[in-house]
């Protein structure tokens, strides 16, 4: 970020000072946890006034009031009103997130395709470009990026462009894998088994880029900017090419020793028995193979039907051919196991569910999902409550974009730091 922001940010982001003990532990530590935690109930329960602020992040009246002047001075927040209802005295001044206090630019790498966005961040997304079809080479792909990021740079003015917090990548680990299951050619994903996407386009347009599995990076977008402003913990699903989760705990995303925390889609599955799908060389296949949406288009286009694209398939889910029927019965009888399996591990209250494609695909399966679940719950176990996710086919996107922010802003970024992740560096997720 540029001086201007930084000397803004520098009170909230003071230098911590450890105790002689090795451990830090100081008043400055303090303080930048309680900014943050006022800044995630803004997110909330915004607009608020800091009565409501003190009682949500119980802190102190003095405390908030202070923290509120450092957050206004910094540009992150804003006056919006006053309350007037129900109110005795004085009515209390509201305060909410200023949607021009920082920007966030993700970018969403997938098999079959590339989404960029500008959001801001109030969560609104100001500016997108998308490219469908068969990921191309990591060289074309940089290009690509690089003049959507550019152009995306010149819509914000110079004091919005100064508080621009980073860029997001998120992609699916191991691009180059599971491509027999997903019928996918392998000479086109070689290359970006052995790219570092994240480190080629911080040195391209020198700028901090953190990089994310794409199903972690969806489910932080839902715990800034969706369920997760009332829920701390959930398992959060989206279907996509392939299927891909994360896991929410207690504010944060978990991410394993690999970053891999949450990836439901290599869990283990007895094989198919739809016609289209192909034999495993094993005893078992793998969740991707079954449930994913080149699943679907494979048997699609094994019925005859034509799916080639995004709106071809949409439009065969909204005329309810029988295919479609088909693939959902074989998705949910292979996800309903994984899903009960993963919960039982767990333990959440939420499932959240998106997907890259609707036309009353997402609601079916919700409603399906949520009906096998309870059907099947083991003795003494409940179902948790199944929902729609927030941001649909702008998830991956949204949640790349919401990664620096996340870092820089949110109180639950213990994810990040075991990434090694600092400010103003590429983060390069393992």
């Amino acid at each position: 970020m540029a001086r201007q922001f930084e000397r803004a940010m520098a009170d909230l982001r003071r230098q911590r000072v450890k105790s002689p003990s090795g451990r830090g532990s100081n008043s400055a530590n303090v303080r930048r946890y309680n900014e943050r935690l006022l800044l995630q109930a803004l997110r909330r329960a915004e607009p608020a006034s800091k009565a409501d602020l003190a009682r949500h992040a119980n802190l102190t009246s003095t405390a908030v009031g202070s923290i509120v002047e450092s957050l206004e001075n910094a540009g992150l927040i804003e006056y919006t009103g006053r309350r007037l209802e129900g109110q005795r005295g004085q009515p209390a001044s509201l305060i909410r997130l200023d949607p021009r206090g920082a920007f966030g630019i993700g970018v969403r790498l997938d098999r079959t395709g590339i989404e960029t966005v500008l959001v801001n961040f109030a969560g609104d997304v100001l500016a997108r470009s998308a490219l469908d079809g068969v990921l191309p080479h990591p060289s074309e792909v940089l290009k690509i990026v690089q003049r959507d990021v550019e152009r995306m740079l010149g819509m914000l003015s110079a004091t919005e462009r100064d508080r621009l917090t980073g860029i997001g990548i998120a992609q699916p680990f191991n691009l180059g894998s599971w491509l027999r299951e997903l019928g996918l050619p392998a000479e086109r994903f070689r290359a970006w088994d052995e790219t570092d996407f994240a480190d080629e386009l911080g040195r391209a347009l020198s700028l901090p880029v953190f990089s994310e599995n794409d199903g972690n990076a969806a489910a932080t977008a839902e715990l800034f900017y969706g369920h997760g402003r009332s829920c701390d913990d959930f398992v959060y699903l989206f279907l996509g090419s392939a299927i891909g989760g994360g896991i929410a705990i207690n504010g944060d995303c978990l991410r394993g020793a690999s970053g891999n925390a949450g990836d439901i889609g290599v869990i283990p599955v007895p094989p198919s028995r739809l016609p289209s799908a192909p034999q495993p060389s094993g005893p078992w296949d793998i969740l991707l193979s079954r449930a994913s949406l080149n699943a679907l288009v494979r048997h699609l286009h094994y019925s005859g039907a034509a799916a080639d694209n995004r709106i071809d398939l949409q439009s065969c889910i909204e005329r309810r051919l029988p295919a479609v029927d088909e693939w959902i019965d074989d998705c949910i009888e292979a996800l309903a196991p994984a899903l009960r399996a993963t919960l039982c591990v767990l333990d959440v209250p939420m499932v959240v569910i998106d997907a890259d494609i609707d036309g009353g695909l997402l609601d079916k399966l919700v409603k399906r999902l949520s009906t096998t679940l309870a059907a099947n719950a083991p003795e003494a176990r409940g179902t948790p409550t199944l929902v729609r996710g927030t941001f649909g086919p702008d998830a991956g996107a949204i949640g790349a974009a919401t990664l620096p922010m996340f870092f820089n802003f949110s109180p639950r970024v213990a994810g990040l730091r075991h990434a090694g992740a600092k400010p103003q560096e590429v983060n390069h997720a393992a």
